[in-house]
């Protein structure tokens, strides 16, 4: 996939990301708003300036919203999805993207290898072809 479109892709992908985490989660609009600005915080994913509400977290949602979700929500919703006993999965190639994109913006790795190894297992190949563009993309940001 050309990089110069990986990022369309990701920007596409965060509202299905951040719907699917608000899809699983078991609990009321308003606290699932709470529960990813309060886990932004504690796990120093991002620093919301006010935590969102219900009906901005429902606006995250939409297919049209990519480019207003900010980033530390879109990170912190992979962070919560990967941890989930559901397992979920990406759902199509642009959620993918977006997933890869926010696995390699919350953790630090050494190696395109040492992303792949710290995947958890039903991730691996739903994200064999995302997290090499991810990577390439990060590796593309980088000054030397």
């Amino acid at each position: 996939m050309p990089q110069d479109d990986f990022y369309a892709k990701v920007r596409r992908g965060m509202p299905r990301l951040v719907a699917q985490w608000r899809d699983l989660g078991r609990d009321s609009p308003e606290r699932l708003a709470l529960l990813l600005a309060e886990t932004a915080r504690v796990a120093r994913i991002g620093l919301p300036e006010a935590t969102p509400d219900a009906a901005t977290l429902a606006a995250w949602s939409e297919a049209e919203a990519g480019d207003e979700i900010p980033l530390w929500a879109a990170r912190t919703a992979t962070f919560l999805l990967v941890q989930m006993p559901a397992r979920p999965t990406p759902r199509d190639a642009d959620e993918a993207c977006a997933w890869a994109y926010c696995w390699l913006r919350n953790r630090d790795f050494s190696s395109l290898e040492a992303a792949q190894a710290a995947l958890p297992a039903h991730l691996q190949a739903t994200l064999a072809e995302a997290l090499p563009a991810a990577w390439r993309d990060r590796e593309g940001l980088r000054l030397v």
